[in-house]
């Protein structure tokens, strides 16, 4: 049971990366985090692409 509790904590302290759509800063934000660049206080936020789907599609083409 406790191993389900700590892999759900584990789930949940997920960071992503998102760049501020006004000074291009990249922020690392959790689940809970209020949506706001840390630099300049902007509020909108672009999800980062990986380059995990870009490699498939360079590999079809």
């Amino acid at each position: 049971m406790q191993s389900l509790a700590k892999s759900q904590n584990e789930k949940t302290a997920e960071v992503m990366v998102y760049v501020c759509g006004a000074c291009s800063w990249e922020n690392e934000l959790k689940p809970r985090d209020p949506i706001r660049c840390r630099e300049c206080g902007y509020r909108i936020l672009y999800k980062k692409r990986t380059t995990k789907g870009l490699l498939l599609i360079n590999y079809f083409f």
